[in-house]
């Protein structure tokens, strides 16, 4: 009877352990269920999301059009279908449901996709379905509970501190030594050597008058050399790189995203300034784009830090992400000038990116590749006249310059002209 007895209580708690690690993992089990209930194929989803959806739809947060992650468990898999392929049909025909999604979303229409069937739209919905996973832990901030351990810093203070321990007895072993020693001495009768009575070395220089004169001219030359080379760096900020109230990486924009220069700074075409461009400018993307991809993230920057520089974007602007629409607070971004010539010099943008048509990489460095914008060339008086002495000019299709071309090159004798020989040495071309 005991063991019968001992067979039912291990079936008993076989079963109970059994009850407690199901209930422990039944919420991994029904996410995934959740994310594959369409029977789609998550990566074809994927890859139809982001080239059909992603410009409106965002999976965990509201965008231009609702968030679509337990889309399935507000609408029936039948009415999505016929809302992906024709949105405007059912809000004429009165569905109550598109309706209300149309008014919330200020009547926003959907584009209508019919090439889709409804085995892709599986597929988007198995994607969309996925549940959002936990954010890693920062490498930075396991680095610092590490560092931050009894162990590691406890030994490095038992180290410094015999160390000093060491240093001090040798101090004061080396005085005891000099003390027994100048005692023994006057005990036997020792006389200790003097020290010679000898002229003080500068005493000795001011009677030379020599070297006092050979010392008096380089030490001026020394200093005309220092001085002029201080007042030649006076206005040269090579290498400036402030720090600027919303981090803008132009590795990012210019680099990974290979956007053009001069959408950002367009009246750098055709002003004499490129511009600092508005904020109305970043929100053409921004306004879909409120974090970046994880792969965007390095060593220095995480992408919580990329993601925290957009959202002071949004509070400059005034854009509420969760309405999707501007509040009419603003709060100007006070921006930090890197590039800044001299007033009496004159510089044209256009001149130089237009007609001359100089990549801007050519003055400002390789800019797709900073990620903090600095100033890349001294932008001194001598860069730019080497700079008109080496480049030649480009006169296709402009027939003022087949004509000035044509003249000086029998001038000059040559086939390509320079800025330099077409007058761009000349003090009133930068000076006026």
């Amino acid at each position: 009877m005991k063991q019968v007895k001992y067979r039912n209580s291990a079936s008993k708690l076989l079963f109970l352990g059994t009850v407690f690690l199901f209930s422990l993992f039944q919420p991994t089990f029904g996410q995934a269920d959740a994310a594959t209930t369409s029977g789609g194929d998550v990566a074809k989803g994927e890859a139809l999301f982001k080239s059909l959806c992603a410009s409106c739809h965002k999976r965990y947060k509201r965008s231009t059009g609702p968030a679509l992650f337990g889309v399935t468990e507000r609408h029936s898999t039948e009415w999505i279908y016929s809302w992906v392929k024709n949105s405007a049909a059912m809000i004429a025909a009165g569905d109550a449901e598109a309706i209300a999604i149309w008014e919330e979303y200020k009547k926003t229409p959907m584009n209508a996709f019919p090439q889709l069937n409804n085995a892709d739209i599986d597929n988007i919905l198995a994607y969309v379905m996925v549940p959002k996973a936990a954010p890693p832990k920062s490498a930075g901030a396991t680095a610092q509970a590490t560092s931050t351990g009894g162990g590691s810093s406890m030994s490095t203070n038992l180290i410094l501190s015999a160390l000093v321990l060491v240093f001090a007895m040798l101090v004061v072993v080396l005085f005891l030594v000099n003390k027994t020693l100048k005692n023994f001495a006057a005990a036997n009768d020792i006389a200790l050597p003097e020290a010679e009575t000898r002229k003080p070395i500068w005493k000795a220089f001011i009677e030379n008058q020599f070297l006092v004169l050979v010392t008096a001219i380089l030490v001026l030359l020394a200093s005309g050399y220092f001085v002029y080379g201080f007042f030649m760096q006076v206005g040269i900020d090579q290498g400036y790189q402030p720090i600027q109230p919303i981090h803008y990486s132009h590795r990012i924009h210019a680099g990974d995203n290979k956007i053009e220069c001069k959408y950002c700074h367009s009246s750098a075409r055709v002003s004499k300034h490129s511009g600092i461009p508005s904020l109305n400018v970043c929100m053409n993307c921004h306004k879909s784009i409120a974090e970046v991809a994880e792969t965007t993230a390095t060593e220095d920057y995480s992408k919580e830090f990329y993601d925290g520089e957009i959202q002071k974007l949004y509070k400059a602007v005034g854009w509420d992400e969760s309405t999707q629409s501007y509040t009419g607070e603003t709060s100007p971004v006070k921006w930090v000038r890197i590039h800044n010539l001299p007033d009496f010099a004159y510089f044209n943008h256009s001149q130089h990116v237009s007609v001359a048509g100089v990549q801007c990489q050519k003055c400002h460095g390789p800019v797709e590749e900073m990620e903090i914008m600095y100033q890349h060339a001294p932008l001194t008086m001598g860069w730019c006249i080497n700079c008109h002495r080496e480049t030649n000019v480009k006169v296709e299709g402009n027939a003022y310059y087949e004509k000035i071309h044509e003249e000086l090159s029998k001038k000059y004798g040559v086939d390509k002209l320079t800025a330099a020989q077409m007058g761009g040495l000349e003090c009133g071309k930068c000076h006026y």
